[in-house]
């Protein structure tokens, strides 16, 4: 398997989901529509996806094969998927405090 691959294959495996997760982060609410929420979405899924791929690659790196060869992408797709979860979830309540504050 093509080393690149192998190093993102979590990812790659995922992101059909992370695409499902990112519609609806973006979905709700559904209003209000403003530029500065547009902006504040496209950072904040750029961050999850910066974060989720560099924490997919450190995980297939320092995964331990000792037990198992298989064990690196295992490690690697458990803490990509909270890395994302967790950046979504903090950008959805900073989001909300924003909207809250945002003059309408």
């Amino acid at each position: 398997m093509n080393e690149t691959v192998q190093l993102n294959l979590a990812f790659i495996l995922f992101l059909p989901w992370y695409v499902i997760l990112a519609v609806l982060y973006c979905a709700y609410p559904s209003w209000p529509r403003t530029r500065a929420r547009w902006a504040f979405d496209v950072g904040s899924l750029a961050l999850a996806t910066v974060a989720t791929v560099a924490s997919t690659q450190l995980s297939v790196r320092f995964g331990d094969t000792s037990v198992d060869a298989m064990w690196p992408q295992v490690l690697a797709t458990a803490v990509s998927y909270g890395v994302f979860l967790g950046v979504m979830t903090l950008a959805f309540f900073v989001r909300r405090n924003f909207l809250r504050k945002a003059p309408q």
